[in-house]
């Protein structure tokens, strides 16, 4: 698929005070894209479209470049111990995905350009936590990868903590588009990791992203660059003949992944989880969606804020985390599993 090229941007006053944001500024007028001005990037309320489902497809081809002000990072348990705030908003459609309802009414992508705020404030947890290490995830709210084409900001901050002694970055994404990030000076302080997922996850519920093919081959590429190469199973999804999906699934990405350095290779296991809220968005933004949410299958978890999600019940998810641990030992018996949730 073709690098994402937003339709729409708008642009914070402000952020023009910034290099990133003067460049963002010409590449778009250069290219001929419309560009409108906002007061922030969180008051955006002149999107185009006649109804809310054509705002929402406007919104997700719609660029927002602005300022970061709040820069106490969130937690991102369990893959790190910050999330480090590049973006907001993704360009897929994955009809699964949390950010459906965390974004609520703000689903447009944004961008910020007040890095070295960023990295300054990034510099004060790693000092606060020395001499252990710190681990920023870059992807908690956006797939960092398939925005940096157009922005570099975390070709920057790959940069940025590879000049660090305690300090990891790590992310994830859907997209195949790294052949700037490639020369980086990452000194194997950045895990690389893929999400990955079988044939009818991918062909059902992932428009708008790279194809299985196009992540192989991009993370082939990422290995051979000398990145610590990782892969998220998410969600993981009990679709009709799933763990023949699921086998086939490991067994081309063995066989893609031949000839490669596999001594530090990591998978992260995440079972398929919604929650009531977020069936009713997914429900109205893909009403011809396939997505099981069936209540009555699943097993109703609290979560963080009192916001409960629904999992499978506890048979299903041994039998999920069973029939992942068996493929992975079988195909990668040296990787390491960092969870199952």
């Amino acid at each position: 698929m073709e690098p994402f090229v937003p339709q729409l941007v708008y642009i914070e006053p402000k952020a023009l005070e910034y290099p990133l944001g003067k460049e963002l500024q010409e590449k778009f007028e250069k290219m001929g894209i419309e560009i409108r001005e906002t007061t922030s990037h969180n008051q955006v309320r002149d999107l185009p479209g006649d109804n809310e489902l054509q705002k929402y497809r406007i919104a997700k081809s719609t660029l927002v470049v602005g300022i970061r002000r709040t820069l106490k990072f969130d937690t991102s348990k369990p893959s790190a111990e910050y999330a480090i705030p590049l973006a907001t908003g993704c360009m897929g459609h994955c009809h699964y995905c949390y950010l459906q309802t965390t974004l609520g009414s703000k689903p447009y992508i944004r961008t910020y350009v007040n890095l070295d705020d960023i990295f300054d404030q990034a510099k004060k947890y790693i000092k606060e936590r020395e001499p252990e290490i710190t681990r920023f995830e870059a992807a908690c709210t956006s797939d960092i990868v398939g925005l940096d084409h157009l922005t570099h900001s975390l070709k920057k901050t790959i940069e940025f903590i590879g000049d660090t002694e305690l300090g990891r970055l790590r992310f994830v994404t859907k997209y195949h588009h790294v052949e700037h990030l490639l020369d980086a000076k990452h000194n194997g302080n950045t895990r690389f990791r893929f999400s990955v997922n079988s044939r009818y996850v991918i062909k059902n519920f992932e428009p708008g992203t790279s194809s299985f093919d196009e992540r192989l081959e991009a993370a082939r590429k990422v290995a051979n660059a000398n990145y610590p190469l990782g892969f998220i199973v998410a969600p993981i999804y009990m679709h009709e003949d799933w763990q023949e999906g699921y086998f086939e699934l490991f067994e081309r990405l063995y066989n893609s992944l031949q000839g490669i350095d596999l001594s530090n290779l990591t998978f992260e296991l995440i079972q398929h989880r919604f929650t009531k809220p977020a069936k009713k968005v997914i429900q109205q933004r893909y009403s011809k969606s396939k997505l099981e949410m069936d209540e009555e299958k699943r097993k109703y978890k609290w979560g963080r804020y009192g916001i409960g999600k629904y999992v499978y019940k506890n048979e299903d998810a041994e039998d999920i985390e069973t029939t992942m641990r068996r493929y992975i030992n079988e195909f990668f018996p040296s990787a390491k599993i960092l969870y199952f949730t």
